[in-house]
């Protein structure tokens, strides 16, 4: 049996990080119901790059059942109302104060379903002066302090997926199992509350706390690391790029002798600490560079590889999709099979995943049907 089978979620969701945390749970074997505005979720348009659908709809709704609903209309209101009678979970992230509007808020909901455990995900969270702010992906990458540490010495540039979102999604999901357990013991459920920006906050603690209390915001490095040399992206003869990072005194003592071939070069003062060679980093650069350059990529990773230094290739999309450690999966979709990159967790028995990408509305006549009567609910 999946692990939350006989858990039903309803997402009243658009867009990225609410249908993400909702996907976890479709994985894990909830029933998830999405509620889509009669237009569909706009996130469908985004592109038309699989085979007509969405990339970013197909990752993330896959297995979920699709109902459009005009919450204007009575009729309409009153099914998700039912659908939410008899939910374990309510998922949602519309525009600030949106939910509470329409009678969904969390004080309003849980006083008729006590058992209901309810998420809000919004840009600032649900108090604050900026609480009412407009907030999307890049303008949370930039009120976070992100772009402040992402980018080259020249310029920020903005991190090339929706890294908030999905932070923010993940954060939900962790929330969302929390809070089953919580009640499993309890009784009761409870509001979460989620923010895209708090969530990223938190991620940024690092150059947060070194800027507190060490007195200096990190710099923009491109691939290199404020407090870390070696580390970065050097050239290969090829026109690829090998990466590498050496974390301690050990690994640079074999950086010295495996790759740079002088093994007295570990002991120079000015390179023997990490911190001595963060201070001289342009110069470690310029002594790996040529090794480097004078080899095609691959045959640098031999090097590097067999000289036990953690390296990676800077791979283009061309080389993930065809990358020899991939994982994948498969789910189909209204315009056919699609193939996607599989979860970053992989469990030691079988954990179905993969189920299909809805049409819009797909489910809304069946849907209307079974929530056409109050019924049993949950509270």
């Amino acid at each position: 049996m999946a692990d939350l089978a006989g858990i039903l979620v309803v997402s009243l969701e658009q867009a990225v990080a609410a249908p993400l945390a909702t996907a976890r749970l479709a994985d894990a074997g909830a029933r998830v119901i999405k509620v889509e505005r009669p237009e569909g979720d706009f996130a469908r348009g985004y592109d038309r790059l699989v085979h007509g659908e969405s990339a970013y709809f197909v990752w993330l709704n896959r297995g979920k059942e699709s109902i459009c609903l005009d919450l204007r209309q009575p009729e309409d209101m009153g099914l998700i109302r039912r659908m939410i009678a008899q939910a374990d979970v309510f998922v949602q992230n519309l525009a600030p104060g949106a939910a509470n509007r329409l009678g969904l808020g969390a004080e309003t909901l849980r006083a008729a379903h006590p058992r209901l455990i309810h998420v809000s995900i919004s840009g600032y969270g649900e108090d604050g002066p900026y609480r009412e702010q407009k907030a999307y992906d890049m303008l949370i990458q930039g009120e976070s302090g992100l772009l402040s540490v992402n980018g080259t010495p020249e310029g920020a540039a903005r991190v090339g997926i929706s890294v908030c979102d999905i932070a923010a999604g993940e954060t939900a999901y962790s929330a969302v199992l929390q809070s089953l357990f919580a009640r499993q013991r309890s009784g009761q459920g409870r509001a979460v509350e989620v923010s895209l920006f708090h969530t990223m906050a938190d991620w940024m603690n690092v150059p947060y706390l070194q800027t507190r209390y060490g007195g200096a915001a990190p710099c923009r490095l491109g691939l290199r690391h404020p407090s870390i040399a070696p580390y970065g992206a050097f050239d290969c003869a090829d026109g690829k790029q090998v990466l590498l990072s050496v974390q301690n005194d050990r690994e640079w003592a074999a950086l010295c002798a495996g790759v740079l071939g002088d093994a007295d070069l570990a002991r120079d003062p000015r390179y023997a600490t990490n911190v001595d060679r963060v201070a001289h980093m342009a110069e470690i650069e310029a002594l790996i560079a040529p090794v480097l350059s004078a080899l095609e990529r691959e045959a640098a990773m031999a090097l590097l590889s067999g000289a036990r230094i953690a390296c990676g290739r800077l791979s283009t999309m061309d080389d993930m999709v065809q990358h020899p450690q991939a994982r994948h999966l498969q789910c189909e979709s209204p315009s056919g099979p699609v193939e996607m990159m599989a979860r970053g967790v992989r469990f030691s028995d079988a954990v179905a995943e993969g189920g299909a990408v809805p049409a819009t509305g797909e489910h809304s006549a069946a849907l209307r049907a079974e929530f056409h009567s109050n019924g049993r609910h949950r509270a």
